[in-house]
């Protein structure tokens, strides 16, 4: 078969894009955001251009994705992005009980690496106040590089993180304050900040939401993985509840991992 006949992936998996979420996750449902005494709060969301195959149930919007990929087989339509996030958001959540949150939706429509501000007063939290984006190609050039991704596991039938709910005010804005300063770390390139709020997050998740890294039907304990990682390297995070992926926030290679590149706005 000649090169030009061959399969592009993108033929196999879908056009569209997918989505990793750094710090600050879960300030996107109206069921924290409401409790945050000094809003808005803040996550990180990065639009992944398909370069390879993303395991399911992994914190990688699979879900959302797949949906998008029913309404839009071949790319996204040339519209207002807001208007295809509530598009996409209602085809998603239609008849759940606990909606998938905004930012699903978000990090796959919006290039580049985007600051979602959440705010329980603005559209009852379930969209953001404001969406800050950067598509400096230099910037988005430094955060494939120092963002290293790790298999883990994905999460297992039966697994719920939202069991146990400690919505504490000062968890929760400690919670929005790490993405904040996860984009800050970005915009800077500073990869110690970068790893500070990621870990940040990960501590706000386990008080928030302890089901998020332990559970019965869990088949790994993931604590003592993500503690080797933040000991030896600037930070680390999981890419979802219940494992999934490991990102690891360094500047120096990290054994076994690999690298995602940013879809970023050309026009």
């Amino acid at each position: 078969m000649g090169t030009e006949e061959r399969l592009r992936i993108t033929e196999v998996i879908g056009k569209l894009p997918y989505r990793i979420a750094l710090a600050g996750g879960w300030i996107d449902q109206p069921f924290a955001s409401k409790h945050n005494p000094s809003p808005p709060g803040s996550m990180v969301v990065v639009c992944v251009e398909p370069e390879f195959w993303f395991m399911e149930r992994a914190g990688i919007c699979i879900g959302t994705r797949n949906v998008a990929l029913s309404l839009w087989k071949d790319g996204f339509p040339n519209r207002d992005p807001a208007e295809l996030v509530q598009e996409l958001y209602a085809a998603e959540n239609e008849g759940k009980d606990e909606p998938s949150g905004s930012q699903d939706m978000i990090g796959l429509i919006y290039p580049g690496i985007n600051r979602l501000d959440y705010d329980f007063t603005f559209r009852a939290g379930i969209f953001p106040r404001h969406i800050e984006s950067n598509n400096d190609p230099e910037i988005t050039f430094w955060l494939e590089r120092v963002i290293h991704i790790l298999p883990v596991a994905p999460r297992p039938e039966g697994y719920n993180p939202l069991e146990i709910r400690n919505l504490e005010p000062e968890w929760i804005a400690r919670l929005g304050q790490s993405g904040k300063s996860c984009y800050d770390a970005i915009i800077n390139r500073d990869v110690d900040a970068l790893g500070r709020s990621m870990n940040e997050c990960m501590l706000c998740w386990e008080a928030i939401l302890p089901c998020t890294v332990r559970h019965h039907t869990l088949q790994m304990d993931l604590m003592p993985l993500l503690e080797y990682y933040q000991a030896r390297y600037p930070g680390a995070m999981y890419s979802g509840c219940g494992g999934g992926y490991l990102y690891v926030a360094s500047e120096s290679p990290v054994p076994g991992a690999f690298h995602i590149k940013v879809r970023i706005r050309t026009s």
